[in-house]
């Protein structure tokens, strides 16, 4: 079996979970399957590793348009594949494409949905349109759609009701449980600006709108003084939310002490340590399929507090391994809290809690390590994706 698993993510280029996903997935499934992976960006120096770039023609064109130059060429170079496996909408063209091209089968595995990602549309414009008839097409078209949660699968065949659910599978995110684990080293942590002897609430992931950076710097101000703010934030949509949040930030700065906000992409060693000497890690999406970041902190032995939203009520067990947030949100697509003030107090609240008794902090940390090990090894997510692959051949 030879499959090409298309991508715009993949090493040295990754910027969100979907890029951690496809990296971890295409190593376990290269132990025993020919795995050829496209992608874009620079050329990339891996074995059957392939990178593709804008063609010169659309540099200047709206992104959306320049991806689809980009999947045009993977969808030629697929013509010895038995299978096709596009993640995200960036590639799901370039899949849908090779299946209509060359006659073979058409996995897409749904990281996020642009339906319910409207405010993609003040990063894409007009673009956000064709990004969403894109990932339609490919969806409706698909011979196998994976969904990385429960929740996911749910939110996929109700925005897709012309989907057959029996095309539909779960197959969760997974974490490498080798790489993320424990890593005590107070000299990294102050060399990042962070004191080892506080506790500390860590925030990591993209500057977005689905993230909630600004309904935590809001809760952030109801903590205890003592406690730390710890932000690994980047990656900005748009100018104008990375705005919101550079506000938001500074405004925190002149009121307490501890606010530390690390905004470029940190080694994996160093935000493993990050991890390890936190005391409680803070996922406040409003819109979140699962959370590869929940998955990190838990198997560095950090304690999760999570938005009860998407796919992160099946990775936090609430009062074991982390807590829920309780949220109760708009049903237009933006997952926007019906009231944004009680969410705010709900995730201070919480947060509070938990930082506050860093003895039981530690034993949901704990309890967290061993909840990855059991449910989100690789191993096991890389057998069922063979086992779909399988179905289709």
């Amino acid at each position: 079996m030879r499959v090409d698993l298309m991508t715009k993510e993949y090493p040295p280029e990754i910027y969100g979970g979907a890029g951690v996903h496809v990296m971890e997935l295409v190593r376990a499934l290269r132990e025993d399957i020919d795995v050829s992976v496209r992608c874009f960006g620079a050329p990339r120096t891996d074995t059957d590793t392939f990178a593709y770039d804008v063609p010169a023609q659309l540099a200047n064109a709206n992104a959306t348009l320049g991806t689809l130059g980009v999947d045009l060429q993977m969808a030629q170079d697929a013509a010895d594949a038995d299978l096709v496996h596009s993640h995200t909408w960036y590639a799901n063209a370039a899949g849908h494409l090779a299946k209509m091209l060359h006659g073979i089968p058409h996995v897409v595995t749904a990281h996020s949905l642009e339906p319910l990602r409207p405010w993609k549309a003040e990063q894409l414009g007009g673009g956000y349109r064709v990004s969403s008839w894109i990932e339609k097409t490919a969806f409706e078209a698909a011979d196998a759609v994976i969904a990385v949660s429960d929740g996911m699968r749910r939110d996929i065949l109700r925005s897709y009701p012309a989907l057959d659910e029996s095309r539909v599978h779960t197959v969760y995110n997974g974490i490498d449980l080798d790489r993320w684990k424990p890593r005590l080293d107070a000299d990294v942590v102050r060399e990042l600006g962070i004191d080892p002897e506080r506790p500390s609430v860590v925030f990591v992931g993209r500057i977005t709108r689905q993230k909630g950076l600004p309904y935590l710097l809001r809760a952030a101000a109801l903590l205890p003084l003592e406690v730390q703010l710890v932000l690994c934030a980047g990656a900005p949509d748009t100018p104008k939310i990375l705005a919101e949040v550079t506000a938001g930030v500074e405004a925190l700065q002149r009121e307490r002490s501890g606010v530390v906000w690390i905004n470029r992409l940190l080694a994996q060693p160093e935000l493993a340590a990050v991890l390890t000497h936190g005391t409680v890690f803070v996922c406040p999406s409003i819109y979140e399929p699962l959370g590869i970041v929940n998955l990190e902190a838990m198997a560095c032995g950090l304690a999760v507090v999570g938005t009860a939203t998407g796919g992160i009520p099946e990775v936090v067990a609430d009062g074991q391994t982390g807590r829920l947030v309780p949220i109760e949100q708009l049903t237009d697509g933006t997952g926007t809290p019906l009231n944004p003030d009680q969410f705010v107090a709900d995730l201070a609240r919480i947060l509070t809690e938990v930082v506050s008794d860093p003895t039981r902090a530690a034993e949901m940390g704990r309890a967290g390590r061993l909840r990855a090990e059991h449910e989100f090894g690789w191993s096991q997510i890389a057998t069922r994706t063979r086992e779909i692959y399988a179905s289709l051949l």
